[in-house]
């Protein structure tokens, strides 16, 4: 293993855990490296814009970062958009694809206003939230084997097929979200809706279940 490049990359780690970004000083003790290592690594990751400095000296992530992980997730996103296209639209809500990121968090990777609604809700692509908060965590949640002290939400998307949240990440919306079967731990990948009205909870849950499936059918392939 090349510890360059290891120490390279635990700062990326480290970086993506401190949206506000760190200084040198932290990233150093935060790998346990010294600061002139840091440095270094540092300006090599700026070289190729995987991360970018700030006026106040303060590291942060580069947009770099954006067009790598743009190339891996080409083939999903353009397998996902007619489905979710045709989610939005059917379900008359906001449609959206999320996917794992690490071991506690969820990346809104595709977000799809509906054609046919005036009401849209404020959630865009890239948005980073806990998994353990909005209905596509607790449907990624709900995929792995059930743990002690997990959420009843959980446990009852696990019953049900999918995960159903009010109020978490955005203000008086409510999320329902389906993971996609047949996936790794590590990949995990949900389709889901938020709608301001959930009186038909347990029809937009059909709706984003068959969401998943087809993609993941295609997926499969």
């Amino acid at each position: 293993m090349s510890k360059t490049l290891h120490n390279g990359l635990e700062i990326l780690e480290l970086l993506a855990r401190h949206k506000h970004g760190l200084t040198t000083t932290e990233i150093a003790e935060g790998i346990s490296v010294h600061r002139t290592v840091a440095d270094r690594l540092v300006r090599t990751l700026e070289a190729h814009r995987l991360s970018r400095r700030t006026e106040s000296k303060r590291i942060l992530l580069g947009a770099g970062l954006v067009t790598l992980a743009g190339a891996v997730e080409q083939d999903l996103r353009e397998l996902a958009g007619p489905i979710l296209e045709e989610l939005a639209d059917t379900a008359h809500a906001t449609a959206h694809l999320a996917v794992r990121e690490g071991e506690d968090a969820v990346r809104a990777l595709m977000v799809i206003e509906p054609r046919n609604s005036r009401a849209h809700v404020g959630f865009h692509p890239g948005q980073v939230d806990p998994i353990d908060r909005g209905s596509a965590g607790l449907a990624m949640l709900a995929a792995l084997p059930p743990r002690e002290g997990e959420r009843p939400e959980v446990t009852r998307a696990r019953e049900r097929g999918f995960a159903v949240t009010s109020g978490e990440v955005t203000h008086s919306v409510t999320g329902i979200s389906a993971t996609l079967p047949n996936r790794r731990p590590a990949d995990l990948v949900s389709i889901g809706v938020s709608v301001f009205d959930s009186s038909e909870e347990q029809k937009l849950g059909e709706a984003v279940m068959a969401a998943a499936r087809r993609l993941g059918a295609l997926l499969l392939r």
